[in-house]
Order: structure tokens, then sequence, then C-alpha cells
């Protein structure tokens, strides 16, 4: 080691300071933050007995003054190990490692190198180097403004609890501690951020405001024009949900019939999309309260965007093959809930999902904003293959423009209501646009398992009213079966119950 910077040392001299070398005239007390400088970025070293100029005036060299040098740094927190060498013309040379246990600190503060200075971290530069180094995770904290006996959404648990098939008969708060998702703090159970992001109650949460999705339509390839708009901001499982909702009503549908039934099929693989959204809670940057998941659609493609990028240790060589997570509670949250297959395989799904459905491979940035782009193809003018947004609610196109198997003629059929339940079929024999209206309420809850007022409501282009009244008469087939009253109603097909 002597040697070598003996051999470097006019090259090092003649370059001057930099990233990884500082240059002190004497063991001054600036030297802890300039090695803990280096121990926090990417290592250095430090001449001690070279002016900043770059010339050599040497210092005291005995065992003593080493030292006291090395008594001085031993206060570095954590603990760092330092080599000392000694060169022939009176500089001691100091050579710091990469922390492996950053960040360090010392009396002044923490600091840490900039170029060729040295930089001391003020609270949120302090609080963004934790972050990245994986040293403070937000999904973790607790909540102190977030008592859980306050507010905490019932509905939401028991849906988790629910699809994540944990018993409900167990205690509520182990449950919730055993899920990282509340801790107990001045006495009280109060929520972690990953707790607040499923179960917390929807107020006027200012501080929670950044973790919603924004979805939007717009005409053309850029923002000029905004056809449709929705700001999400319920929990973490709904707001997924909602989105795949939004993504359904806005894309193009294709139609294959091939038996009785008729099959809709979304131009973007659903299990792509619905990846690229999950992969999007589950790991921007929640520290960011600057922004949010993005959710766009274009007419050539569907842009969906985070904040943050991808987690420190994943570049464009390893990206896909290696898994970091940036919030594990909701990572873990997320698998359990189904919601995530399985841990790390979400890019090569959406990319086999992709080419499954024989559309072009998925778009990845990863700097700033990670974003997912998948590219739409220009649409075809044939029935089925119109925009929701664009063509009118199913069960109002003429009959003479929907695929011959709803064809059925209405002049020849008795009002409806006037059949024998046991002559006709769940569908029953109706027009053809109530046999439109009662396919797409059938297909809907078999792909989702159940379904409220609204959901159908902007699936199949009616109101409220119009929905509650077709539901009305289905549950009268025996097709579906109504859960629950009021606002908390939901439907489900009779054969799943």
């Amino acid at each position: 080691m002597g040697l070598q910077v003996i051999n470097d040392l006019d090259i090092i001299l003649s370059e001057g300071e930099s990233y990884t070398v500082e240059f002190k005239r004497s063991p001054d007390k600036s030297l802890p933050p300039e090695v803990c400088a280096f121990a926090n970025a990417s290592g250095g070293r430090v001449f001690i007995g070279v002016d900043d100029s770059g010339r050599v005036v040497g210092t005291d060299v005995s065992n003593t003054a080493r030292s006291r040098i090395q008594d001085t740094l031993n206060k570095i927190e954590p603990q760092l190990k330092v080599k000392f060498d000694v060169l022939s013309n009176n500089v001691i040379v100091i050579t710091v490692p990469e922390g492996d246990r950053k960040p360090y600190s010392c009396s002044q503060g923490f600091y840490l190198r900039s170029g060729p200075n040295s930089q001391k971290l003020e609270r949120d530069s302090i609080i963004e180097f934790f972050q990245n180094e994986g040293r403070i995770r937000y999904d973790e904290m607790i909540r102190e403004d977030l008592p859980v006996a306050i507010r905490f959404n019932e509905s939401a648990y028991k849906r988790y609890i629910g699809l994540a098939e944990i018993s409900d008969v167990l205690d509520r708060t182990a449950i919730l501690k055993n899920l990282n998702c509340a801790g107990t703090t001045g006495g009280k159970l109060c929520f972690t951020n990953a707790g607040a992001l499923f179960f917390r109650t929807n107020g006027e949460d200012v501080t929670f405001r950044h973790a919603g999705i924004v979805c939007a339509l717009y005409k053309g390839t850029d923002k000029a024009y905004i056809i449709d708009a929705k700001e999400l901001n319920g929990d973490m499982l709904s707001n997924v949900d909602d989105v795949m909702v939004f993504l359904k009503k806005h894309l193009r549908l294709s139609f294959k019939i091939e038996t009785v039934r008729r099959e809709n099929i979304l131009e973007l693989p659903e299990d792509a999309l619905r990846e690229a959204v999950v992969n999007a809670v589950c790991h921007r940057d929640y520290f960011e309260k600057g922004a949010r998941v993005m959710v766009e659609i274009y007419d050539d493609r569907v842009d969906i965007a985070s904040p943050g990028g991808v987690c420190k240790g994943i570049t464009r060589e390893n990206f896909g093959s290696v898994s970091i997570t940036r919030n594990p509670i909701i990572a873990s949250m997320l698998y359990r809930a189904d919601y995530i297959e399985q841990m790390g395989t979400g890019i090569v799904r959406m990319k086999k999902a992709a080419k499954e459905a024989n559309i072009a491979e998925p778009v990845f940035e990863l700097s700033g904003f990670f974003k997912v782009t998948f590219k739409r193809t220009v649409p075809k003018t044939s029935i089925g293959h119109q925009s929701v947004a664009n063509r009118p609610p199913i069960g109002r196109q003429s009959v003479a423009n929907r695929p011959a198997i709803d064809r059925q003629s209405t002049t020849s059929q008795p009002p409806i209501g006037r059949q024998s339940a046991a002559n006709r079929s769940p569908i029953g024999r109706q027009s053809a646009a109530m046999v439109d209206r009662k396919r797409a309420v059938v297909t809907f809850l078999e792909r989702h398992g159940q379904a409220r007022v609204k959901d159908l409501a902007e699936i199949i282009g009616l109101s409220d009213g119009r929905i509650r009244a077709l539901l009305r008469e289905m549950t009268y087939d025996g097709t579906i079966e109504k859960i629950g009253k009021n606002r908390y109603a939901y439907y489900v097909l009779v054969r799943q119950k």
C-alpha cells in the first residue's frame, strides 16, 4: 500500500482533491467529518501533510501524533476501521473504506462526500440518505396521529382477512400487530403507515393524499385534452380494483363467440395491467409527497407510472431478475391477499402475458419515475373493437350491428315477466338489449366474484336506478343473489354461493 501511494503520489498531487481524495495540512477538527463523508460515500484517502494546492508540507508522523488521530477517529459511530500509511516525506495517508454500516456520524453531525467536498447533511437530507440506504422504511413507521380505535375501517379489514384466509375469530389487535400494521406507542394502538394504507377510514387525510392513484383518459397522444379522470383515495385493495374498472371501461373490447356465450377480450392483457398497477402501489416511494401513481390512457399507449424509480441495487442489467423491495410490509400484505402471485415475478409475468396476447412487450423506464408503457394498436372499425368511452352502452346497439348470436326477434316474445320460469334460461328470452345487459352482469360476476351497483353502472353504461331494476329482475330469475343491505349490498352468482 505504502509503495503504491508513493508511486502514485505525484499524479495524485497534480490532479488535486476529488471525490475520493482529500488534502489536509494538519489533523485538525475537520478530520472526523472528512472521514465520515468518505465512509458514507464510496470510500477515499485523506493525505495529511499536503496543503489545498497539492504542495507537500509534511506533518508530525510520530507514534504519539498517530495515536491522537486514531483516538479522534474512534469517536465516529458506528465504529469504523481505517488504515494508516506513513510516507517518507512525512505525509500520513488515511485510507477509508466504504462503510458497511451506514450512516456514520461524528460529534459535528452526518457528512457525505459530494464531488471534492464533504457536505453536512441537514434534516431532510439525512432522512433521504437513511431511506436510500434502506435504514428507514416508510411502511414500518408508526403513526401516533392514527389510533386504531378511532380510524379503523371495519369493512376493509373484513375483506382483507377474508382474502388472506385469516380467521376472524382471532384477536384483532394481535392480527394487526402480526401483520406489522399496528404498534403500541404512548399507551395506545396506532396504525403503521402500511396499516393505514390498508385499513384506515377515508377521512380528509392530507398526509395520505399522495398515496392515492390518479386515472386519466386523454384524446390523442398527449395531455392536451382530458376525456375522463378519476382520483382514487380508498384503501389499497379498493384502489387497485377501481383502477382495473377504469381501464376496462375505456380500453377496447373484442368479442370471441365459440359457444352460446360470448367472451369479451380486452385489447391489452388484464393480467399484465393488474401486475403493473400492483407493482406501482407496492414499490413506489411513499416518502415522495409531491407525486402520485398515475394511470394514463392515450390513443396509442397506456402509461402506469409510480414515483421513486427502482430500488437501490437494481440496474438495467439485472432488472427483472433481481428482486429488492422498498416497502416489504406492503408487499407481504399484497402477497397474502393474492394480489401478488409470487414475490419478484411481476416483471416476468407482464412480459409473458404480453407475449401470450401477441402484443408488443411493455417498455420500462427505471429512473425518476418507474413507468410501464403498453403499446396500443390502431383501432379497428368493426363491431367489438370500439372503446367503451366511444361506443353506446352495452345493450344500446342496433340489432343489425350486433353479433348474430344476439340477433333475437323482439316482436314475437311476450313481455318480460310473463314467461314461465321453467321455460326460460337464467338469461331469459327477452329483448336483445336485455340479453346483452344480463350477459354483461354475468361476465363481470364470473370474473370478479361480486359486484356493487356502481361497478356495474360504470361497466354497462346505465344509471344506478336502471341497474338496480335489472339486478332485481335477475335476482327474481334466480341468476344472482343480493348480499347485504343498503350501501353495503353486493351481488353474486347463485352458483357461487
